[in-house]
């Protein structure tokens, strides 16, 4: 039987997410890989375990995550059951809808159907009764935002779910979905961003986007699937990680010599910062005020001790983030 560690908040560091009332541990847990169908059970029953002896209070998934699509919910709903069910209200879980989940016109996107369809699907695959974050997962161009938004509302309304988000939205589809959910009376609480020193697009608009809105924001991929952890820096892809996955969203041609160097000139301020890689990358996302959360995906108990450690310097001197910002701009 699961006993969570009685020390699991001591030292653990939450920052508020926008101007709402919620907080979310600097470092949160992310099951898109590594808790499907296809990966073992208890592996996944002891990353979520740990992660949350740790402190990490927030799990965040997806309708189609897995594979199969849906599965990474079914193994959380496995692991909740059995471990995590006591703490329930100690934990933010979120989930989302917007990607092809089912056949047919109704199975993706952000239709009224579909969004309220998949949220029904995903409380019965997780066992839960509500989702304290349900998120648009992308905007979709074809139905109207006040429609997809309309849906976020209704089930913040029917208390299936506590708060309303958006991702991969851009700066001003951001600023009309929060007017729009504004009128309804359901604030758009965060919006759920890639964000990482190679992929710092959201400093072009949405960051200042984020900040006229009062939403907060939690960052995915912020170790660049893993580009940012060093371990291509020998010039192999070593078996089991994500660029040696056929399906992988980092595929080998991804992997170049220019971002190899520049982790490597990286990797040398890291460690006068005392840090590993991982971890000055995740409190170099966390810098920015807007920033609530960042989070990572993991395929061992290790990464995630790892990162969490990231928290224990979440500080930046002036020179470093100018060393930093040359060496990402190929200026140093």
């Amino acid at each position: 039987m699961y006993l969570a560690n009685e020390k699991r908040y001591e030292g653990a560091v939450y920052n508020r997410v926008g101007r709402s009332g919620l907080k979310l541990p600097a470092v949160s847990l992310g099951l898109w890989h590594n808790f499907g169908g296809v990966d073992t059970l208890g592996n996944a029953r002891a990353m979520l375990c740990r992660a949350f002896d740790l402190g990490i209070t927030h799990f965040d998934l997806a309708n189609n995550y897995g594979p199969p699509p849906g599965s990474a919910e079914e193994t959380f709903g496995r692991v909740m059951a059995r471990d995590l069910a006591p703490y329930r209200d100690e934990l933010i879980i979120s989930t989302k809808a917007g990607y092809h989940m089912w056949p047919g016109p109704y199975g993706e996107w952000g239709s009224r159907k579909y969004m309220i369809a998949s949220l029904d699907q995903s409380l019965e695959r997780m066992g839960l009764d509500y989702v304290d974050i349900f998120y648009s997962h992308r905007y979709d161009p074809e139905t109207p935002l006040e429609e997809t938004m309309g849906s976020l509302d209704a089930v913040v309304r029917s208390g299936r779910a506590l708060y309303a988000g958006i991702s991969n939205y851009q700066p001003e589809q951001t600023r009309r979905a929060a007017e729009i959910l504004a009128d309804l009376g359901t604030p758009c609480l965060i919006h759920q961003a890639s964000y990482s020193m190679l992929n710092r697009w959201v400093e072009d608009g949405l960051l200042d986007a984020l900040e006229e809105t009062g939403m907060g924001a939690i960052c995915f991929s912020p170790l660049a699937q893993g580009l940012l952890t060093g371990k291509y820096l020998d010039g192999h892809i070593p078996e089991g990680s994500r660029a040696a996955r056929p399906s992988g969203f980092l595929r080998p041609s991804h992997i170049t010599d220019e971002k190899l160097a520049k982790v490597r000139k990286l990797k040398v301020i890291a460690e006068g910062r005392g840090q590993t890689m991982p971890q000055m990358a995740i409190s170099w996302v966390l810098r920015h005020d807007a920033v609530a959360s960042a989070l990572i995906g993991a395929s061992r108990v290790e990464q995630i001790e790892d990162c969490v450690a990231a928290a224990d310097n979440l500080t930046f001197e002036s020179a470093e983030l100018r060393a930093i910002d040359a060496i990402l701009r190929n200026e140093a």
